[in-house]
């Protein structure tokens, strides 16, 4: 069953992108760091990958396709 946001109930997606941003923070935290950017594994690290594929699936409620800006 989906967690309630106030009056609203999170999608799968929508859950699935908070556990990813969950998970970035501790990685970052355990680091000392305050963003991914900083960080010498930042174009190899699959926390990171991860978290980006749950933003882009929680914007497209898992429709596929790519993300355009």
């Amino acid at each position: 069953m989906a967690k309630s946001h106030g009056n609203q109930e999170l999608d799968r997606w929508e859950e699935a992108l908070n556990e990813q941003i969950i998970i970035i923070q501790n990685c970052q935290n355990e680091k000392n760091l305050n963003s991914c950017f900083v960080c010498e594994a930042l174009l190899d690290c699959l926390v990171r990958k991860e978290y980006i594929k749950a933003v882009y699936e929680s914007m497209n409620k898992g429709a596929g396709g790519g993300f355009e800006f």
